[in-house]
């Protein structure tokens, strides 16, 4: 292969990884960031990479490994009557809707019920849930456990949530039962902990 067909080929493969990769972000430690399109802010202690894709409109997701590793994903003061996730067959199977008089313990149930129907989980547990402050309100902190559609693979999760002026706040960490999510768990807690509005 003579020298110009070979970096016309890296060009090319270039060109077809960037539009992958372009809405990446790299968040670094230690300053204090908005996050979700919102008021919501944390501060992180460590390196994530916020992810270009939108799981919806109020929403994002950083990783530290990749997003099928680990999640860490912001829900910022969804309104009453939307939801978390982008709808995408309403008429025949709409999403739950956030409402303005929801209890912090219908929180753990909105997410699974979410999950249900946008992820395709037939298989979805939530553990325990307790009460505890979360971005200056009272918030509940609860932990699940799923499989996703199509996979044998277990995946656990820990989220926190509030209701504050009638808007959920929320981030819920997962990543596979199996090493990723004890491995990243301290790291994803911290964000949380350091969530204000």
């Amino acid at each position: 292969m003579s020298v110009r067909r070979f970096v016309l080929s890296v060009a090319a493969a270039a060109l077809l990884v960037a539009p992958a990769v372009a809405g990446n972000k790299l968040i670094l430690p230690g300053a204090r960031i908005a996050v979700a399109k919102s008021t919501l802010t944390v501060q992180p202690a460590s390196e994530w990479n916020r992810l270009g894709a939108r799981p919806g409109r109020n929403a994002e997701t950083w990783t530290l490994d990749g997003d099928a590793l680990n999640d860490l994903t912001f829900y910022g003061g969804i309104e009453s009557g939307k939801t978390l996730f982008r709808d995408t067959d309403r008429k025949n199977q709409p999403l739950p809707q956030v409402s303005a008089t929801m209890l912090v313990t219908d929180i753990p149930a909105l997410v699974e019920n979410s999950y249900r129907i946008a992820l395709g989980t037939a298989s979805m547990s939530i553990g325990t849930v307790e009460p505890v402050a979360f971005a200056g309100g009272k918030g509940v902190r609860f932990t699940y456990a799923f499989t996703r559609q199509g996979e044998t693979l277990r995946r656990r999760g820990e989220g926190r949530g509030a209701m504050i002026g009638g808007r959920l706040y929320l981030i819920t960490y997962e990543a596979p039962a199996l090493h990723y999510y004890d491995r990243s768990l301290a790291a994803a807690r911290q964000v949380a902990d350091s969530a204000r509005l």
